[in-house]
């Protein structure tokens, strides 16, 4: 009679080589997920950049034909919402201190939800074309 013989191979990955992956996959994790979550507060922010930009020249406008700013983007300026279009900010028009609408204005993007994690938290617009922020430190020139 004759024996047959079957030849054993064993077939996958061994316990070390799949935690070797895992660790691989970790780390590459750690780092692609806060930097995809910067540029999303950046893209972001462009939302209310735009909003801040048609409130200014549509301030303009305004004021040339009644000689005044508007107070609210959304009666005196035919604005659709007072939050900015993807709804990340909302919207808001104030005076400067020592002014009132007749002279000056200052037009604010608040961060609302998610976005209110972003080191930007408020864009602002003046008369003058000033752009300025506020949020956490050191974000001097970053926001716009």
């Amino acid at each position: 009679m004759k024996r047959v013989q079957f030849s054993r191979r064993v077939g996958g990955f061994t316990l070390l080589e799949l935690m070797i992956v895992v660790a691989i996959i970790g780390i590459l994790t750690m780092i692609a997920v806060p930097s995809y979550n910067r540029y999303a507060f950046r893209a972001r922010r462009a939302d209310a950049q735009t909003a801040l930009m048609q409130i200014a020249t549509a301030q303009e406008r305004y004021y040339a034909t009644y000689n005044t700013y508007a107070s609210s983007p959304v009666n005196d300026l035919k604005m659709t919402s007072t939050t900015t279009p993807n709804g990340y900010y909302t919207l808001s028009i104030g005076t400067m201190p020592g002014t009132d609408l007749t002279t000056a204005y200052v037009a604010t993007a608040t961060a609302i939800g998610g976005q209110a994690n972003d080191v930007c938290l408020n864009l602002t617009i003046d008369s003058r074309g000033t752009k300025s922020q506020t949020g956490q430190d050191n974000v001097n020139g970053m926001c716009w």
